[in-house]
């Protein structure tokens, strides 16, 4: 696959898909809600009920029936900035999904995916939960993890109990941005989803009611991954914008897996490079492995070394170091380039999240200018500013030299963040 970042922004277009603007409308953003009736919504999942009352849409939670409700966008969008407000009418518990999806479930559907989060004082409103799919696995809640406290306390006192509050979710290719009445809260990076509806949730319990008005979204396209490994015109896999070292070592399975094996009497690193640089980015992998050492390199470059590759490995090791962020050394014109050793670890929480006994294990790294930031299996393990780090540079999956080591890769794959993204990221909520 490669990329498509296309803002669509004509109003034909928007009214093929069922959408409407008026001039009354921000620059841009058409309403998903006509202020009449529910057109272009479907009820999901639970009991609850909506309506349309004085221009707003409703939810009511039925007590002690089971399971959330969610009222979803026919419609579904990639990349967006979604502006709406909301009140509680009666305590309870609620949030918005957006790029989300639904899989059967008994009789009905089930909802999951991102949700940014609605609590009547304000509390935890505009955080991150993954609805139906990694909210409280391992223990763990929110997905924004490293939201600074600061930040989440100045959202919350800004939260009008009883009034309407203003939201504004802001997604852009992994990045993943949320306000609340003007107030930043969350500022992320996530691979899990990059397309999906919307979705107003009435939560199962004994009481909640939520109002919701003015929804409005401005549709700025999609961005997909590009892979690494493409099948060619003989119907095998192949390498696209990267090369072997040591090709002799690798082979690709007729699934698409790239299969490795490395030798300990062999000294240098069998390696896959990309042969492009890349910036600004998030990467990932699937992995799993027999014995030996690997790494995602990330901003790296070619040298003289056995090891062949100076920069950033997201290590692979099958232990506790699995998604630390290592730095390598290198050589160049005969002199050795000392590397900076371990930048972040988190040993803990990574024997929590990886998967052992020779399962697949999926790593990935986003690089925004000097923020670095590493996921295994969807849980954010390290979320750092480094502003020694280098800034552009190699892609590579690695076979350490010097031991015997087996890989399995498959979706390899980068998503580059492009110098107009960067410009929507950068922008500030209104």
């Amino acid at each position: 696959m490669r990329r498509c970042f296309a803002a669509m922004m004509m109003f034909g277009l928007f009214v093929s898909c069922g959408l409407t603007a008026s001039a009354a409308d921000e620059e841009g953003f058409v309403s998903l809600f006509n202020g009449k009736d529910m057109d272009g919504w479907v009820k999901r999942g639970g009991a609850a009920e909506y309506s349309v009352q004085d221009g707003s849409i409703v939810g009511k939670c039925v007590p002690n029936t089971p399971g959330n409700t969610f009222l979803c966008s026919e419609q579904e969008f990639g990349n967006f900035v979604i502006k709406l407000q909301y009140k509680f009418l009666e305590d309870g518990n609620s949030g918005i999904q957006f790029r989300s999806a639904a899989r059967p479930e008994g009789d009905g559907e089930r909802v999951f995916g991102y949700q940014f989060e609605m609590t009547p004082g304000g509390d935890k409103t505009g955080r991150i939960y993954d609805e139906g799919r990694r909210g409280h696995k391992h223990g763990m809640i929110w997905l924004d993890a490293h939201t600074p406290q600061a930040r989440l306390d100045a959202a919350q006192a800004s939260s009008r109990d009883g009034q309407w509050n203003d939201i504004e979710i802001q997604c852009i290719g992994p990045s993943i941005k949320t306000w609340l009445n003007g107030k930043l809260v969350v500022d992320m990076f996530d691979s899990f989803s990059m397309k999906g509806f919307f979705g107003l949730q009435i939560h199962a319990g004994k009481s909640g009611s939520v109002a919701w008005k003015n929804i409005r979204v401005k549709d700025l396209g999609e961005s997909n991954w590009e892979s690494f490994f493409v099948k060619g015109d003989d119907g095998g896999y192949q390498l696209a914008d990267a090369k072997f070292v040591l090709p002799e070592e690798w082979s690709f399975t007729e699934d698409g897996v790239l299969h490795g094996v490395h030798s300990k009497s062999q000294g240098k690193d069998g390696l896959v490079i990309s042969t492009k640089d890349y910036d600004n980015f998030i990467a990932r992998v699937t992995y799993r492995m027999h014995g030996g050492n690997s790494a995602l390199y990330f901003r790296a470059e070619e040298t003289s070394a056995p090891w062949v590759l100076r920069g950033f490995q997201n290590e692979i090791a099958n232990n506790g170091k699995d998604s630390a962020l290592w730095h390598t050394a290198g050589i160049v014109d005969g002199e050795k380039i000392p590397g900076r050793g371990w930048i972040v670890n988190n040993d803990e929480l990574i024997e929590k999240v990886r998967n052992k006994n020779d399962q697949w294990n999926t790593t990935c790294t986003a690089a925004y200018g000097d923020r670095l930031v590493q996921t295994l299996n969807g849980f954010c393990t390290s979320d750092i500013v480094d502003e020694e780090c280098e800034k552009t540079g190699k892609l590579g999956l690695q076979m350490h030299g010097g031991t015997d080591c087996e890989m399995f890769f498959k979706d390899f794959e980068v998503m580059p963040i492009t110098a107009d993204m960067m410009k929507l990221i950068e922008r500030n909520g209104e």
